[in-house]
């Protein structure tokens, strides 16, 4: 197979998550970086492409590579779950600035803990991602080095986003950053640590929100467009904030803006979702390589609706490591984050129910995939093999011929 033909079989096969992470290291003569036809961002071959790069992507790609922690910090910490994973404590706790509490997609928690890292000197500069202007429901990476940049960038981004296009480029600089992305984004840089001593030197924070997807931009033009908007005529989108979860609004063109209930955007029950393939099979969607990961707190996994309107907003947070729950009480001390009440594992099972079935999942899940001859996630640090076994084998099974089933689906002609 050429490396061409590599590189196409992660994109064939639904994986490729747009991160930005192969084109970031190979270089733009080897991988290209842009909107493909569908309008999702996507690596392209260049002319210096070749097997010794698409090696190193086969080993780094989120797409079928998802790693947790390393086993020198998973193994020594206090608490160690099947399901959710090795953790020091779990808390509900909220930003103690009542304005970035407000403004934020949830509680507030990361962007309280971004600035505080950035006001503390803890590190110079906190990479992330903020909302893009063109096109305006996707995000794209950024760099704050103030706690005002940092609340700039605020909010949930459902949209696509290569939160790791930059990363080379930090890394050349040889300055130490806090990172906060997506789940899939940590997977990945747990991987390119194997290959590069600089991350794990310059990485000083690892923050992740726990995370059920994002909509790929042919999902967000059917959502706008059945929310009777014209997805051309948008020049601004905001998911979540101004309240938890807070309304969904779109700005046009004409200056005028309209906000719609959450819960008439996405359904009762997430129910009105579109997501990519690859992030109906995530296996780590609860960030087990962060050393925080922040939660939505509902019971159920969704708000009612006077829940909805009436929630000032508060986190889940998991807290991981022993560096995780240093910041954590920091933050706390010097007022920038407000800790609510103790958490357990049972809470955030009746939190978040549907990551729970996603964890157990995976194994049977990677297994239907390479069964109908795709790429499939390979899972490390994540406890597969005994979750498969907590799964049982009639349930494995079934997942397994449903994961086989959606691989061939894909591979279907379009009517």
């Amino acid at each position: 197979m050429t490396p061409e033909n590599r590189l196409q079989t992660i994109i064939d096969d639904g994986l490729c998550l747009g991160c930005g992470l192969c084109s970031a290291v190979a270089g733009p003569q080897a991988l290209t970086f842009a909107r493909d036809a569908d309008g999702e961002p996507r690596p392209f071959a260049g002319p210096e492409l070749d097997d010794q790069v698409m090696d190193l992507v086969y080993d780094i790609c989120p797409g079928f590579n998802l790693e947790g922690l390393p086993p020198e910090i998973a193994e020594v910490a206090p608490l160690q779950d099947l399901v959710w994973g090795p953790h020091v404590r779990m808390v509900q706790a909220h930003a103690g600035n009542p304005e970035h509490r407000h403004r934020a997609a949830t509680g507030g928690v990361l962007t309280a803990l971004a600035c505080h890292l950035l006001e503390s000197g803890r590190v110079p500069m906190v990479a992330h991602v903020r909302a893009a202007s063109d096109p305006p429901h996707f995000g794209e990476a950024t760099v704050s080095r103030t706690a005002d940049e940092v609340l700039a960038a605020a909010g949930s981004r459902y949209g696509p986003t290569a939160a790791l296009s930059h990363i080379a480029t930090l890394l050349d600089a040889g300055e130490p950053f806090a990172l906060i992305a997506k789940p899939c984004d940590l997977n990945a840089m747990r991987r390119l640590a194997h290959h590069d001593p600089r991350v794990n030197k310059l990485v000083r924070y690892w923050l992740t929100p726990v995370c059920g997807g994002f909509m790929p931009d042919v999902g967000f033009r059917q959502f706008a467009s059945r929310m009777g908007h014209d997805p051309d005529r948008i020049t601004g989108v905001r998911y979540r904030g101004h309240g938890c979860p807070g309304a969904t609004r779109f700005e046009h063109e004409d200056g005028t803006a309209t906000e719609h209930h959450y819960l008439d955007v996405w359904g009762e029950d997430d129910s009105q979702w579109v997501l990519p393939f690859r992030c109906k099979i995530c296996a780590d969607g609860i960030g087990e390589a962060a050393d925080i990961a922040a939660a939505d707190n509902w019971d159920g996994g969704a708000p009612t609706r006077e829940l909805a309107e009436t929630d000032p907003g508060s986190n889940a947070v998991i807290i991981r490591t022993e560096a995780g729950a240093a910041l954590f009480d920091e933050a706390v001390a010097a007022g920038r984050l407000v800790e609510e009440m103790s958490l357990d594992v049972n809470d955030l099972g009746r939190m978040q129910p549907h990551h729970v079935k996603k964890k157990l999942s995976g194994l049977a899940r990677s297994r239907g995939l390479a069964d109908a001859g795709s790429l499939a996630p390979r899972l490390f640090n994540m406890r597969a093999d005994a979750l498969d076994e907590a799964l049982g084998a009639e349930a494995g099974n079934a997942e397994q011929r449903g994961a086989e089933r959606r691989a061939h689906a894909r591979r279907l002609p379009a009517d």
